[in-house]
């Protein structure tokens, strides 16, 4: 087990997020609530942990979201055991709060596995989180149309995004089913009828499952599940799995007690002049985006995907010179991997990746290092100041490429992606804003309030 660094008692929580936008929402969960927080992008020494004493929250921004249960059961043991040394009274897996995942791909329930192996049991589940518009009812889960906006709720199997997402859809609503299908553990409802009783706390510990699903759809079923967290948390170090919900219950409960500092919101960050931003989603919601861009002042450059898959460097370097000479004469440059669902380069860059020996679900990994490595010159080239990671799969991979140590909280933008400052020791990197963003995250003008800040 690794060396447990000296802390500060008042660590809450730590986490380990399955994507760095996941991983973001969790650290602007922590700001919100007036918490200290730091995010590292990738499993942190005792030597960097040491740097940042005194922290309410640590984060470890992952990528397990688009990974094999191979890989977890090779990767995540680590990252559990240095989370469990911190001494942190909960330890999140946190997933997106549209839970898509498979068997085979961004599996929870390997996950889950490899937490009770080093935590026990039971797992509280948590899901539904109020802000970003999902709720979970009998352990069913319904999600908005797209986060931050005014869309329709749909039950998860019929969601116009992710019952159609390219590698993982979801097909099942009942998260106890969902899961079921992911591992071999018992698990149970606890729903918002048992929570309304007086002895709530003592039915959820008297469940006997080793997974319990959290009804999550108002103030009250939050409340309540940060009590259950908490009452839970007092008594064994515990491992929870699940969205941002988890913070913003768990933290709205302590407030409520008086256990946490006053919260003061941070102000928008303010306008820049020019912002860059590379795309890897396919989503509606970003073809919207990429629309408004164009017909607002800034250039959208399509990359090429077949070529960034064929791993040729001057496809790089004309991305990079692209992106360059747009921003000498647009307010914006955008690089994108496709124009939405129809884009006929999906197509094309799927036979790319059947040629070159890899599976179709590796497309975010190729091509998210490839626009990391761009944004990086891109940013150094110009010093620009605020820049933009689009694709809950494609990011993860994209900011790796940034050669950067830590997040920490900057301001907020939208609901689930906040503004974000780099910490490295590039000094042409150190202190740019950075918003990591899923695809359903975002009106459609998002890339002209990143621009003004707020």
């Amino acid at each position: 087990m690794p060396k447990q660094p000296d802390r500060d008692p008042e660590l809450l929580l730590s986490f380990y997020g399955d994507d760095v936008t996941g991983s973001t929402d969790a650290l602007e969960a922590a700001a919100l609530a007036g918490l200290s927080a730091v995010l590292f992008l990738a499993c942190p020494t005792v030597e960097q942990l040491a740097r940042y004493r005194h922290v309410h929250v640590i984060g470890v921004a992952g990528d397990s979201r688009s990974r094999t249960p191979e890989w977890m059961k090779a990767n995540l043991p680590q990252v559990f055991e240095t989370l469990k040394a911190t001494g942190a009274p909960i330890v999140h897996y946190k997933t997106c709060s549209t839970f898509d995942s498979s068997p085979t791909i961004g599996s929870i329930g390997q996950a889950i596995d490899i937490g009770i192996h080093c935590f026990g049991t039971p797992v509280p589940v948590v899901v539904g989180v109020l802000p970003h518009r999902r709720f979970v009812v009998f352990s069913t889960l319904f999600a908005a149309g797209h986060v931050g906006g005014t869309q329709g709720v749909y039950r998860i199997d019929r969601h116009p995004t992710m019952s159609r997402h390219p590698v993982t859809p979801m097909t099942e609503a009942d998260l106890r089913l969902h899961l079921g299908k992911q591992t071999a553990r018992r698990i149970a409802g606890f729903d918002h009828c048992q929570m309304a009783e007086d002895d709530f706390a003592a039915r959820f510990a008297a469940l006997g499952a080793e997974i319990v699903v959290l009804d999550t759809f108002d103030a009250i079923t939050t409340h309540r599940t940060g009590e259950i967290l908490a009452s839970q948390a007092a008594d064994r170090q515990m491992f929870v799995a699940g969205s941002s919900g988890v913070e913003y219950a768990y933290f709205d409960y302590l407030a409520v007690e008086g256990k946490l500092p006053a919260a003061e919101l941070r102000p928008p960050s303010g306008p820049v002049d020019k912002i860059a931003a590379v795309y890897g989603s396919c989503s509606p919601i970003s073809e919207k985006q990429l629309e408004w861009a164009e017909k607002n002042g800034m250039a959208v450059i399509a990359a090429d995907t077949v070529a960034l898959v064929d791993g040729a460097g001057d496809a790089e370097d004309a991305l990079v010179t692209q992106m360059v000479a747009a921003l000498s004469q647009h307010r914006g440059a955008v690089a994108c991997t496709a124009r939405g669902p129809s884009d006929p380069r999906i197509a094309r860059t799927r036979e790319a990746l059947g040629n070159a020996g890899y599976g179709a679900y590796e497309s975010s990994r190729l091509l998210g290092e490839s626009l990391g490595r761009v944004l990086k010159r891109v940013i150094e080239h110009t010093g620009i100041q605020r820049a933009v990671l689009a694709g809950g799969d494609s990011s993860s991979y994209a900011i790796t490429k940034l050669g950067i140590e830590a997040l920490e909280y900057s301001g907020p933008m939208v609901p689930g992606a906040p503004l974000c400052r780099v910490r490295t020791d590039n000094r042409r990197l150190d202190g740019t804003e950075v918003v990591l963003k899923g695809g359903q995250v975002g009106e459609p003008d998002f890339l002209g309030r990143l621009i003004i800040g707020h």
